[in-house]
């Protein structure tokens, strides 16, 4: 048995072929938990997890896209913070006090207090479900195997511009 893999496209495509409303949208900053500087097995996460028991009532059905960003520093990319940080569309962001360093933009081993906006695709069946559906392969002595790449569905990192300008702390 074969099986055939389809995958909703996302970007790229007319209205005559796209599930409706499935472009991801983005929160606005979101932060639920602040490091605790004077303990060492503390840290700031920004996880999915952590957002969902401060709020029951966000969901984010597929996460397409994060952006993470120091509150105290909104306009420095992560990056050059000099801090290790793990910011992932999985899971959130992860910071942890014992990873720190001093000299970093915290004069302190301890996180900076971080702020995520996630771009999530609406919680509609069309848009978040990978259909596969086994087809048998037509009787023939040889067996001929057609495979494509696959689609993309991963919007591009945004621009300053795109993401969200309004601070909440939620």
């Amino acid at each position: 048995p074969w099986f055939v893999v389809s995958v909703p496209a996302v970007s790229n495509c007319s209205s005559c072929c796209c599930p409706p409303a499935c472009a991801c949208i983005w929160t606005d900053w979101i932060d639920v938990s602040y490091p605790n500087s004077s303990d060492r097995n503390s840290g700031d996460y920004e996880t999915f997890e952590n957002i969902q028991k401060y709020n029951s009532s966000w969901v984010c059905a597929k996460a397409e896209n994060i952006s993470c960003r120091a509150k105290q520093f909104p306009d420095s990319p992560i990056e050059n913070l000099g801090q290790k940080v793990e910011c992932d569309a999985n899971k959130g962001l992860i910071c942890n006090n014992t990873d720190q360093k001093i000299g970093s933009a915290a004069l302190i081993p301890s996180c900076l207090n971080y702020e995520i906006s996630v771009c999530c695709v609406p919680n509609n069946p069309q848009c978040i479900s990978t259909t596969v559906s086994p087809t048998t392969a037509p009787p023939m002595s040889t067996t001929t195997r057609v495979s494509s790449q696959p689609v993309s569905t991963t919007a591009p990192t945004p621009t300053p511009s795109e993401i969200p300008s309004s601070t909440t702390t939620t």
